[in-house]
């Protein structure tokens, strides 16, 4: 019991930081509770942990939801800026799906065969490192930023090739997105909001294809799922304002070479 609380609490906390939840999710586990399976074990816990705050994202941004399904039923008479997002989540979720899925095949497999529970723990370091270099590299662009209206095809590629590659454990989805949108200099806001809209379909979508024998509905799967959302729900508002004025880099360049310097030391 006490395992769902915390990776589901962990889950819903470090999903809207520019931290790898999923590698926090596979540390935890790995080290505090070992029983329960492999990497790959892990990896899928915690892409269903992700449906908790998918469900915490969906309530929170409901009003943006909504105006997204009548432009998907009422397309051309939609405003503007509503048609250049939802074409912008249609696009960055085809390419993130398609190349995210290869990569969560040939990334599962090699970890199957050849990666010990500590030489993964070593990746996921490396991985937050690069995480943290390019949080760095984003935080003092702010000349000349960019809106909704100004979103273009390029963005649509280089965002979906982005979040694919948050199919590897300890890479970020929301760290890699945000960057890469900072870096295309998108204004803060907008590049928060569109990187939490693009997570709402490719966790579903995930979940369905790669993890609905997950959907268990007993008490511990229940628990998880159940502090995955109300954690979510409780911190996305306070921590999307603190992640506005807190250059979290130092945080995860910390984390980082302390996951790598565990593997040394334990």
């Amino acid at each position: 019991m006490y395992e769902s609380i915390i990776l589901g609490s962990i889950q819903g906390v470090a999903e809207w930081l520019p931290v790898s939840s999923e590698g926090l999710i596979f540390l935890v586990k790995s080290n505090f509770f070992p029983d329960g399976g492999g990497i790959n074990e892990i990896v899928k816990l915690a892409l269903f942990l992700h449906f908790g705050t998918f469900l915490a994202a969906l309530i929170y941004f409901y009003k943006d939801i909504f105006r997204l399904i009548k432009t998907l039923f009422n397309y051309n008479k939609s405003k503007s800026e509503d048609k250049k997002i939802f074409n912008f989540l249609f696009v960055t979720t085809i390419i993130s799906a398609s190349l995210g899925f290869l990569i969560y095949y040939f990334s599962a497999k090699i970890s199957q065969d050849y990666l010990t529970a500590q030489s993964f723990t070593l990746v996921v370091g490396v991985l937050l490192l690069v995480t943290a270099y390019l949080q760095f590299k984003t935080k003092n662009i702010t000349d000349n930023l960019r809106g909704y209206d100004n979103i273009n095809y390029k963005d649509k590629i280089i965002l979906g090739l982005a979040q694919s590659f948050a199919a590897f454990p300890g890479l970020s989805r929301s760290g890699l997105t945000v960057s890469a949108l900072l870096l295309l200099k998108f204004k803060e806001g907008e590049a928060l909001k569109l990187s939490f809209l693009m997570s709402l379909p490719i966790v579903l979508g995930g979940n369905i294809i790669l993890n609905l024998d997950k959907f268990v509905l007993n008490k511990f799967n229940f628990l998880a799922l159940l502090f995955s959302f109300l954690l979510g729900f409780l911190t996305i508002d306070l921590l999307l304002k603190i992640a506005k004025k807190i250059n979290f880099a130092w945080f995860v360049l910390g984390f980082g070479l302390l996951t790598i310097l565990s593997v040394f030391l334990f």
